[in-house]
């Protein structure tokens, strides 16, 4: 059985750059998709309205 106590290993480091980089939360996305779903509910009161 292997010992329980973590070593950092040599490629941790270039693992922890590499998700540093790639895993980033869709923040543009997410404000598009908001905006985009308000401008249609606001298109369809408006609409609804007349």
């Amino acid at each position: 059985m292997k010992p329980m106590i973590w070593h950092p290993e040599p490629k941790d480091k270039k693992v922890n750059e590499y998700i540093d980089k790639t895993n980033r939360a869709p923040y543009f996305g997410i404000i598009l998709g908001a905006l985009g779903v308000f401008s249609v509910f606001t298109v369809a009161v408006l609409l609804g309205a007349f």
